[in-house]
């Protein structure tokens, strides 16, 4: 009887201990998949964070390239108009004084014409 009571005890000691390496890998396995899950949620954040970041670049690149294509078309604009205002300017100066030496050459040649027509008449009496 006391070698069935010892293989009881044995069998018992044997089914405890089980249970016992039973738990601590059930333990260690719950760890383990806790830490991967911590792991993937960081490593979803830092891709969200960098994929968030490289958007954010982008988007302030693409409005520089915007306002610098803007401020490059608005000084070309100017230049041209700056261009086409000088050239009228031009061509009104030149016509302008065009007209002013005309006139000037019509007064000289009037004036010499009317002082010279008395002294004709004179010649041919």
């Amino acid at each position: 009887m006391a070698v069935a009571v010892a293989s009881v005890e044995v069998v018992v000691v044997v089914v405890v201990v089980v249970v016992m390496v039973v738990v601590v890998v059930v333990v260690v396995v719950m760890v383990v998949v806790v830490v991967v899950v911590v792991v993937v949620e960081v490593v979803v954040v830092v891709v969200v964070v960098v994929v968030v970041v490289v958007v954010v670049v982008v988007v302030v690149v693409v409005v520089v390239v915007v306002v610098a294509v803007a401020v490059v078309v608005a000084v070309a604009v100017v230049m041209v108009v700056v261009v086409v205002v000088v050239m009228v300017v031009v061509v009104v100066v030149v016509v302008v004084v065009v007209v002013v030496v005309v006139v000037v050459v019509l007064v000289v040649v009037v004036v010499v014409v009317v002082a010279y027509l008395p002294h004709q008449d004179n010649a041919e009496t």
